[in-house]
């Protein structure tokens, strides 16, 4: 693949960021299509979907990207952005408000067998690479959540559950995007949107295609599912350690509380004969010590302990 001055007939034009928006009405009307289908691809909460406007056809699909913010606190890992696909007659055209890995792909020449010029195929690999990128990232963040998992064995620290809290953010993203994906997808392979029943081979890639979707769409459930029930389990275990030790130390405090009672009864400034007796601090160690012993003997026989 090489970069053109002017776009010729059968090329890709890819459109990167920053926008402005007077170049994109005007690039929006050199290629003679509505504006909307630039804006919308730009838009971060547009779903999939597809539109069709005379010769011109609009495919808005959603993948997903490294998320910028995801140092802050409790922010998810990796967020959904759409990328629109344009066909006109003579070119296609990409755009994205973020840098999409998956575009990065074609752009640095590492598909097999892409030629712009065969806009069937080449919308084809989009979709294809795209899946395979929700796949790439659902294993990371699977490992991800491994890690977290083993470290909150050895310690409930509130950093673990943060981490485990992005996770399920991602995930919730990935879940409604390929869910999203995959109507549009049923819906372009009903209505032949590229027109590709006649071709056997291009045929069984878009099916395939949708076997993988739909795989990547159980694995984010599945996924999800798991994490929920950690969070949850993690969740209880917290709170039954929590009672654990507030338990222990409400026993210790009635253990502790005898002898304190005793050496308070004794130190009053009532005269009652005992302090004068050479003995009497001796005889209320151990009798307060003997009192204790009992008492836990009997709190420990009943399981208090």
């Amino acid at each position: 693949m090489i970069q053109l001055t002017e776009p010729d007939p059968g090329c890709w034009v890819h459109l990167s960021p920053p926008f402005n928006p007077d170049e994109l009405e005007e690039f929006a009307r050199r290629f003679g299509f509505d504006l909307v289908f630039l804006t919308d691809s730009l838009d971060l909460d547009e779903r999939a979907r597809y539109e069709r406007d005379e010769d011109i056809r609009f495919i808005l699909i959603n993948t997903p990207v490294k998320n910028k913010n995801a140092s802050a606190e409790n922010e998810a890992y990796f967020i959904t952005v759409p990328i629109g696909i344009i066909l006109t007659i003579e070119h296609v055209i990409t755009v994205s408000a973020f840098e999409s890995p998956v575009l990065e792909q074609f752009l640095n020449n590492n598909i097999r067998d892409f030629n712009p010029a065969d806009e069937k195929r080449f919308v084809l690999q989009l979709l294809e690479q795209n899946v395979y990128h929700f796949l790439s990232c659902l294993k990371t963040l699977n490992l991800r959540r491994n890690r977290m998992e083993k470290e909150l064995l050895n310690s409930s620290r509130n950093n673990e559950l943060k981490q485990l809290l992005s996770i399920e953010k991602s995930l919730v993203y990935f879940v409604n995007s390929l869910n999203a994906n995959e109507l549009l997808k049923m819906k372009m392979k009903r209505t032949d949107f590229l027109h590709i029943n006649g071709d056997e081979d291009l045929t069984d890639l878009f099916e395939d295609i949708i076997i993988d979707n739909s795989q990547a769409l159980s694995m984010s459930n599945v996924y999800t599912n798991i994490l929920n029930g950690t969070m949850d389990a993690y969740s209880s275990i917290i709170s039954n350690n929590l009672n654990i030790v507030i338990h222990r130390l409400t026993v210790i405090t009635v253990v502790l509380m005898v002898p304190t009672l005793i050496s308070s009864f004794f130190g009053m400034n009532i005269p009652n004969g005992i302090p004068e007796h050479p003995t009497a601090f001796y005889a209320t160690i151990l009798f307060t010590g003997v009192f204790t012993g009992i008492l836990y003997w009997l709190m420990q026989k009943r399981k208090m302990l």
